[in-house]
């Protein structure tokens, strides 16, 4: 992998990991469009993933202060449960939030059990999901439209009144559950979480902010995983351009989370519907006729 290889594939997962439009799909394209590795589908994933860890740089510096209020708040709360021997009281039912605990560090727990979903699929199917099957064409294409669908469904019948102050252990799994579609290609993380919130009555940002604050666990689990792996399968020279990637998708990811705040605070998610759509069409209409091959020779 050379340096501008490296530059596309990180501008190409910052603008769409955030982006309800699919990452692995752009990136398969893209590695295809720069023949990264000869088509080599181990070293692809492993290049894809490590390149991931500069989205979750993005996360991290664009929510610092969220990141820091929920971190020190649920080690205070449960401090203060453990030595001050507060008893486990709970406000209401479903998952309603203890007494005992703060708004933010609720927030924490909500992440973690969002969380489990896609952790126990993503280790029971690792082998699966890392193989070149998984950047099959006539998959990708079809999940694009798929997801995109589902988004319209959750856009219609969910009730979008929700903050992240109202969510509850029921809204994270059901946000949870929908992003273990992202372990297809082209479904998205983003679009499946995203289309999860908003099934679940949240609003379009809250949708959006919980997505990506669920993103880091799954993000890093899987970018640390491939990283002990990337270092034994990729070339030596192929690290410094790596890095390079990783700052472009760093770069690009911040501005990325900060568009679709933006955007979705005023407008729905119909514009990547329709993307999703065009897109996953012409994919299946290009494969049928026999212009792509579905799979990297």
């Amino acid at each position: 992998m050379n340096l501008l290889q490296a530059i596309i594939l990180g501008i190409v997962q910052g603008l769409t990991e955030f982006i309800p439009i699919s990452s692995t799909a752009h990136l398969v394209f893209a590695s295809r469009f720069t023949d990264l590795y000869g088509g080599d589908a181990g070293k692809i994933t492993a290049t894809m993933a490590v390149i991931q860890l500069g989205t979750l740089a993005a996360v991290f510096v664009y929510f610092a202060s969220d990141i820091w209020g929920i971190s020190s708040a649920f080690v205070r709360d449960h401090w203060n449960l453990v030595f001050n021997k507060r008893k486990m009281r709970f406000s209401g039912t479903d998952g309603a939030r203890p007494i005992w605990l703060s708004g933010e560090a609720w927030l924490g727990w909500l992440i973690i059990f969002g969380s489990i979903p896609i952790g126990v699929v993503g280790l029971l199917f690792k082998d699966f999901i890392e193989g070149p099957g998984t950047k099959n064409l006539w998959v990708i294409a079809t999940m694009l439209i798929v997801v995109g669908l589902l988004l319209v469904v959750a856009e219609r019948v969910g009730s979008q009144r929700k903050e992240l102050r109202h969510l509850r252990i029921s809204d994270a799994l059901i946000v949870g559950f929908a992003q273990v579609l992202a372990l297809m290609p082209g479904a998205s993380r983003s679009g499946s979480t995203i289309m999860g919130g908003l099934l679940a009555g949240q609003k379009r940002e809250t949708a959006a902010r919980f997505s990506f604050l669920l993103s880091i666990p799954a993000i890093s689990a899987s970018g640390l995983l491939e990283l002990r792996e990337a270092l034994h399968i990729l070339p030596a020279e192929s690290f410094v351009p790596l890095i390079a990637g990783t700052i472009a998708a760093a770069i690009v990811g911040y501005l990325s989370i900060w568009f679709l705040l933006a955007f979705l605070r005023r407008n729905s998610t119909l514009v990547f519907v329709i993307y999703r759509i065009v897109l996953g069409v012409t994919l299946l209409v290009l494969l049928w006729q026999g212009v792509i091959d579905p799979v990297l020779n």
